[in-house]
């Protein structure tokens, strides 16, 4: 199928969802926003895909909303913007349905990731970025606080001090520095940034979909739970996991000291 503001594509487990507004630097209108929440439905519809692979087209990953599309279309009776309305129609939508996924979501950032863009990015599982990348948590300049999940994944990623700076100074973060923060994964050389991406994709595609997704699940779920209901679901995720074909085909390869292949079931 078409799209109109990005390119999706399966190959080799790996569903790509690449953001194609490239003379907006990819900034997310309405239309992008519907899009991105349909391709999300079809990977976690699709057993062909084990991984998902965001990146931007151009010199940059995303520049955050489209402003003037939200000016268009998002007013309320008064006539004044409704942000809020977006934000529960589509935006938050969209970044529950990534961090509900049960398989893995990556984020190749490749220039600037900015306001929304950075957001969207953060909540993928892993972000490799170019290293003339940078992250831009530019909503109080507009007047705005983050959005897309930025007050809840920056004070988990890089503490309580450095996120309120971020939110407060609007204060732009080169790629090499996120890493260090611990914001993303790794750094790469600019010109190797889509090789590194694809590959560390497909080596998720090619693991064990259900441990990949089951992981992910417990992990979202440390955030809001106790150490004795973590360890009640670490034993129920365990129990579903002991019974699939990969865990049976997980020990096998070992005793046979071979690589496993796994086929996601």
């Amino acid at each position: 199928m078409t799209y109109a503001t990005l390119e999706f594509t399966i190959n080799d487990g790996i569903g790509r969802i690449r953001l194609n507004r490239p003379d907006r630097l990819n900034a997310m209108s309405l239309d992008m926003i519907g899009e991105i929440i349909e391709v999300i439905d079809k990977c976690a519809a699709d057993s062909n895909v084990r991984c998902v692979m965001f990146t931007g087209t151009g010199r940059g990953f995303c520049a955050g909303a489209d402003l003037s599309s939200l000016s268009e279309r998002t007013r309320g009776a008064d006539g004044k913007v409704d942000v809020g309305n977006s934000m529960d129609t589509l935006f938050n939508p969209m970044i529950r349905k990534i961090r509900a996924l049960e398989k893995p979501v990556i984020a190749a950032v490749n220039g600037v990731a900015a306001g929304g863009g950075a957001n969207l990015a953060l909540a993928c599982d892993i972000v490799i970025a170019a290293r003339s990348a940078r992250f831009d948590q530019a909503f109080v300049r507009i007047s705005l606080i983050p959005d897309l999940g930025g007050t809840w994944f920056l004070p988990h990623m890089v503490g309580d001090a450095r996120a309120r700076a971020l939110a407060m100074l609007g204060t732009t973060v080169p790629a090499e520095q996120a890493q260090e923060w611990g914001m993303i994964w790794q750094v790469v050389d600019d010109a190797q940034l889509d090789a590194e991406a694809t590959a560390l994709a497909k080596g998720l595609a090619d693991g064990p979909t259900l441990a990949l997704g089951s992981i992910k699940r417990a992990i979202n779920a440390s955030h809001t739970s106790d150490l004795s209901k973590q360890l009640d679901m670490e034993r129920d995720l365990q129990r579903d996991l002991g019974r699939s074909e990969d865990f049976t085909e997980g020990v096998t390869a070992f005793l046979q000291k071979r690589p496993a292949k796994f086929a996601g079931r």
